[in-house]
């Protein structure tokens, strides 16, 4: 992988709207579009999902909506090595207010293990994805101020072999920087892109000038996410609010 592109991918949309939540409506309403093609056209469908306290509208939309969810199945981009009742726990997050109300039903695969470290759980946790029809229907991506996505931190121990787009792993053990708390286990570049369509969320002012950079000076080495933005492959759409 070289370290910048030359140019943001000509299939990346631009969503902007005046608001958060007016962008979280419409995101929503995305997702779920493509949730119902894939059910109506192929009888399953998949949804990858990122944690944090971001997202929390969104899930709530989307445990709200009505769809046969017993034909989603859902995981996670990353998850931090800690207890599911952990308050930092991205699957607790995703109990507490996505796997409720209708899509209660869906079919969770966790990226946490009772294995005592992200290495460890790699096979086992590969095995469990397995189960996912792929390519992944919807990627749901965030992007943290220092340009990270999922738990690809620029810096991070293990960034190399997790970014590399023609990797044939699907998950990555991560050490990330001292600011970024716990160890990590992360959907790969090349996993995160075997998808038909991504969907990246931004909020607040300082993240899209991030954004901005990444798009227009693209260096995965400083911004992870600048892989995705230039990407070649599915669908990616921006969502801004």
């Amino acid at each position: 992988m070289t370290e910048a592109a030359a140019a943001p991918r000509p299939k990346l949309h631009e969503h902007r709207h005046p608001t958060a939540e007016a962008a979280t409506a419409a995101l929503a309403r995305a997702i779920v579009e493509r949730l119902r093609a894939a059910l109506a056209e192929r009888g399953a469908a998949s949804l990858v999902v990122s944690g944090g306290r971001s997202p929390i509208p969104l899930f709530e939309r989307l445990a709200n909506t009505d769809l046969d969810w017993s034909r989603v199945w859902i995981t996670l981009a990353d998850e931090r090595w800690v207890p599911v009742d952990h308050a930092d726990s991205n699957q607790g997050l995703l109990r507490r207010h996505l796997l409720i109300g209708h899509a209660a039903a869906a079919r969770f695969v966790a990226l946490k293990s009772d294995h005592p470290t992200p290495a460890a759980a790699l096979a086992d946790r590969g095995s469990a994805l397995a189960a996912i029809p792929r390519p992944f229907d919807v990627v749901v991506l965030g992007m943290g101020e220092d340009g990270h996505t999922a738990s690809l931190f620029p810096g991070a121990a293990g960034l190399d072999a997790a970014m590399d787009p023609d990797g044939r792993a699907v998950l990555a053990a991560i050490d990330p920087p001292a600011y970024a708390p716990h160890p990590r286990i992360t959907l790969t570049l090349a996993a995160l892109l075997d998808s038909r369509a991504v969907m990246l969320a931004i909020s607040g002012a300082a993240k899209q000038a991030i954004y901005e950079q990444a798009r227009d000076q693209p260096d995965w080495r400083r911004w992870p996410v600048s892989a995705v933005l230039t990407a070649t492959g599915p669908a990616l759409a921006l969502w801004l609010g």
